[in-house]
């Protein structure tokens, strides 16, 4: 038996149960590959798995993280996609690759997709393992780190933004907590489709950053509160924008109906403020938007945005690092939303 180190929990509840220790290393399958550790990614999806939801059933302990990259240790008898000492960084949604979802390019909607470390062991390991179709060689010259910060947060913005919202050239976004992510992604993505880009967030600095990734202009939420009207009266003279991309959920979404145009669309891949809010259906109906729900990607889009990536057209924004004894560490600190980009453990 081969022991590993690795971040787990074997009970549910609050960051203080998220423990570091030695498990047994996976074993993997014919079409699978284990993939020595280099960094792994940490998502807001951590922090809900941890805390769990009504009809989580994992297999305890159970090993956080989604995202990661590293090198190839080992390959299954049938794997020909990679072999041992790639490069590789990964997508973390997995689907069963038999059903017609998955045979149609539809992964996604699988009835069985999952996303890495949700319903199965994650990342924050020293090795962990992902089937051959997941793993995506990455150049020699291109770093690891950025490698493990891109996959999560580029693929599930290129789908909401090019997929679903359909953006064109000189529309407007507005996309909410640029720090998140998720958000420093889709204004990237946003700006290479020649969108006009307004953002919203909570600090002088991020506020900084967030022009400096192609924001044209930026509200501290704090500050302004009612930032919703400037967009709606002042930039756009009462027209709306095309665009709200928006993951924060409860808090935000009553206020991106407002600020949408005629016929906009509202694009959501999360809820990281809560899942309930209170609407006003007469914006909806009267305006005729469209709601967009938006859940990570099918292979395509991973690989369509993931190419751009690699090709330095759009650029993982990285926070801060962590050693893996600190991932509790890490963890507080993306729950209190003090980063702009992504948080990354080092191993």
């Amino acid at each position: 038996m081969t022991i590993v180190k690795a971040a787990y929990f074997s009970e549910h509840g609050e960051i203080g149960n998220l423990k570091i220790g030695e498990l047994e290393k996976e074993t993997i399958g014919a079409r699978e590959i284990l993939v020595k550790t280099a960094y792994a990614g940490l998502n807001h999806l951590d922090l809900f798995v941890l805390k769990g939801w009504p009809g989580l059933d994992l297999k305890m302990p159970h090993i956080l993280g989604s995202d990661g990259s590293g090198i190839v240790e080992e390959v299954g008898s049938k794997v020909t996609l990679v072999k041992p000492g790639d490069r590789v960084t990964i997508n973390p949604g997995i689907s069963c690759r038999k059903c017609t979802k998955c045979l149609a390019g539809k992964q996604n909607l699988c009835s069985e997709y999952s996303i890495k470390g949700e319903h199965f062991r994650g990342t924050f390991s020293e090795y962990f393992k992902v089937p051959e179709v997941n793993a995506l060689k990455i150049p020699d010259s291109y770093p690891l780190d950025k490698a493990a910060a891109a996959p999560l947060n580029f693929l599930t913005a290129w789908r909401m933004l090019v997929t679903k919202a359909q953006i064109k050239p000189s529309q407007i976004v507005f996309v909410h907590g640029a720090g998140g992510g998720v958000a420093t992604a889709a204004i990237q993505i946003a700006k290479l489709h020649k969108a006009q880009v307004i953002a919203s967030t909570s600090t002088e600095t991020k506020m900084q950053k967030a022009k400096e990734l192609g924001a044209d202009k930026v509200f501290n939420y704090l500050e302004e509160p009612d930032y919703s009207k400037k967009v709606y009266k002042e930039m756009t003279n009462r027209k709306g924008v095309d665009v709200v991309v928006d993951s924060v959920g409860k808090e935000t979404f009553s206020t991106s109906l407002r600020m949408l145009k005629p016929n906009g669309r509202i694009v959501t891949c999360g809820a990281t403020t809560g899942p309930k809010t209170q609407l006003d259906i007469r914006q909806i109906f009267w305006k005729q938007l469209e709601i967009l729900g938006s859940t990570m990607s099918n292979m395509g889009e991973f690989h369509d945005v993931m190419d751009l990536v690699l090709k330095g057209e759009l650029e993982p924004v990285i926070d801060k690092k962590f050693s893996l004894e600190n991932a509790a560490e890490a963890e507080t600190y993306l729950g209190k939303g003090k980063q702009f980009g992504k948080v990354l453990l080092e191993f």
